[in-house]
């Protein structure tokens, strides 16, 4: 197995190459938290060393003038079973996935890849806190379930152990799920060891307790009913929590596998749109994701499609470049990229279009960096 794994990443994952040091000229710059007209920006070493003044000891310069740069993406909801997937996020620009439940195993030998050049970084869940025959447990490898508040400390201190990056949970009652208090005692858990607590989430009312249970977010948004306003103020009291609604998953999943009319599926969007609309005026974070490979969807562009339903949802384009930038940075306490400052990676996408005009344009790529080093794209 070993030397299987080992010819598979000769194949498709790049070695790493030297950091340059360069400096991008005359450049609109979206720093992850702002835009800023015709600056520079100074790499040395694969890392972000100025904004606004150039070094004098470098000689390789970029011109961006009529140029856009960018921070690289982060898709906040994936599954990702192959070092395949990591090529094809970081072609893209996606060079962060958030894994939301997978085999552990795998995942450890993918993240053990992803500081070359040529791949997406993996932060990982491990397997999700489930139910014995719960939704989790279909896909053909074994997952370690719960089934009572009590095994909620050993289950977290395994998922620890194994190296998790944080802590998803699935309260699905299509299927057999844990009860609320089994997800309440994963999210104390989860928090005594300093970890993000995400939960599954498909009916308004399970979101509602949730939240009210602790979560820090939903890596899902509810797609039953409109959630209750009393209910929705309520949970808006808490401060930084986050929803990563996944409406391209939705759509598609019941159109393609559910069998819903294009009329129920119009239906399904514009409330999922106008359930966006009523988070983000509730000051709740919003995150880009896209849960491939469910319903085909890719690692990579097919977070472009995320991106702009966010914009029909009523965000506006800079809120819409955090969603997939700052924001997973922060509220999943991602160390150094997100942001295009001094300090950061320098993981950056030069655009020749300004997707402040279009959100499409964000498809505009010239070049991608990864830690400095221009990514070799296909």
């Amino acid at each position: 197995m070993k030397s299987i794994l080992q010819i598979i990443v000769f194949c498709v994952i790049s070695t790493v190459t030297a950091q340059d040091s360069f400096i991008i000229e005359n450049v609109t710059l979206f720093d992850g938290e702002k835009i800023i007209p015709n600056t520079s920006v100074t790499i040395r070493d694969g890392q972000i060393e100025a904004v606004g003044n150039e070094a004098s000891d470098i000689d390789i310069h970029i011109d961006g003038t009529g140029k856009f740069l960018i921070p690289a993406l982060t898709n906040s909801h994936v599954h990702a079973f192959s070092p395949l997937s990591l090529k094809e996020a970081a072609n893209a620009g996606v060079l962060n996935l958030l894994d939301m439940h997978g085999m552990e195993p795998m995942q450890k030998f993918m993240k053990s890849q992803q500081d070359s050049s040529g791949v997406a970084r993996l932060f990982v869940a491990g397997y999700a806190a489930t139910a014995p025959g719960g939704h989790g447990t279909q896909y053909g490898f074994e997952v370690p379930t719960l089934e009572k508040p009590e095994d909620a400390k050993q289950w977290v201190t395994d998922r620890v152990t194994a190296g998790v990056n944080h802590i998803k949970i699935i309260v699905e009652p299509w299927k057999n799920t844990i009860s609320h208090e089994t997800a309440k005692a994963v999210i104390d858990q989860a928090h005594q060891h300093q970890k993000v607590a995400v939960v599954h989430i498909s009916k308004a009312e399970d979101a509602y307790q949730v939240f009210m249970n602790g979560a820090d977010g939903l890596v899902h948004l509810w797609w039953d009913k409109s959630m209750d306003e009393a209910q929705l103020q309520a949970i808006s009291v808490r401060k930084g929590i986050f929803v990563i609604p996944t409406v391209l998953t939705s759509t598609l999943m019941h159109e393609v596998f559910m069998g819903k009319s294009k009329d129920e599926v119009v239906a399904l969007e514009m409330m999922l749109l106008n359930e966006i609309k009523r988070l983000h005026e509730a000051g709740i974070t919003i995150l880009a994701g896209t849960d491939p490979p469910n319903a085909n969807i890719n690692m990579g562009t097919d977070l472009y499609k995320e991106m702009q339903y966010l914009i029909q949802a009523g965000l506006s384009p800079l809120e819409v470049l955090k969603s997939a930038t700052s924001n997973p940075a922060e509220m999943f306490h991602l160390k150094e990229i997100g942001y295009i400052k001094p300090g950061y990676k320098a993981d950056m996408i030069l655009l020749s279009a300004n997707p402040l005009e279009s959100i499409s344009n964000i498809d505009q790529i010239l070049t991608i960096w990864k830690e400095g080093v221009a990514i070799e794209r296909y």
